[in-house]
């Protein structure tokens, strides 16, 4: 295996501990075993914990991207394209029932912990509100950025909660209703601005 696959293959090793197990609660050790690389080899590609988290961070930004420029791609309208980020909670409920959110969970940990990584992290959910943002816009809403936050607080609610109660039905229920208010949302800018609700 070259060097770059097995850099490749520690990094998603530790995406995953990461977000099953925690960040601080991943060791070396930990991430060693599940590539099956002796300490020496591992140590050749990463000396410090931190150094596997900038690149697991890194990863995570590259294939949100590319999850997002897939959706541009399949989604024939921003309401379509909208809908794909409302739906993953049911495309990803198992490991969110079992993990919560991979995104808000790593967040989430590095703020208690302080830690110097938070504001790359972070830039994960700016990828998303950026995104969604635009989407809104092509809607034609003035308030597409705020939309955009609702959307992503509400979506993060049903993670943290769907993690706690573990209710499949809960998180269908209201990706359900997400997808009600989008509808609204749509139907509303549509509509001629003297019939539009106040």
């Amino acid at each position: 295996m070259s060097a770059d696959a097995t850099r490749a293959e520690i990094v998603a090793a530790a995406d995953g501990l990461f977000y099953r197990q925690g960040y601080e609660h991943t060791s070396f050790a930990d991430i060693a075993g599940a590539v099956q690389i002796s300490r020496g080899n591992f140590y050749y590609h990463f000396r410090a914990k931190d150094e596997i988290l900038e690149a697991v961070i890194l990863a995570r930004l590259q294939k949100t991207q590319a999850m997002l420029d897939r959706w541009e791609e399949i989604g024939e309208t921003p309401q379509a394209r909208i809908q794909s980020f409302i739906y993953i909670l049911i495309v990803n409920r198992t490991d969110i029932k079992r993990y919560g959110c991979p995104v808000g969970t790593l967040t989430s940990e590095l703020a208690k912990l302080g830690h110097s990584a938070q504001d790359d992290a972070n830039k994960l959910f700016s990828l998303f509100r950026a995104w969604l943002c635009r989407q809104f816009k092509l809607l034609g809403r003035k308030d597409a950025d705020a939309l955009a936050l609702h959307l992503l607080a509400r979506s993060q609610g049903v993670a943290t909660l769907a993690n706690a109660i573990k209710d499949e039905d809960f998180i269908r229920r209201e990706v359900l209703e997400l997808d009600a208010w989008l509808h609204e949302i749509v139907d509303d800018v549509r509509l001629p601005r003297r019939t539009r609700k106040s």
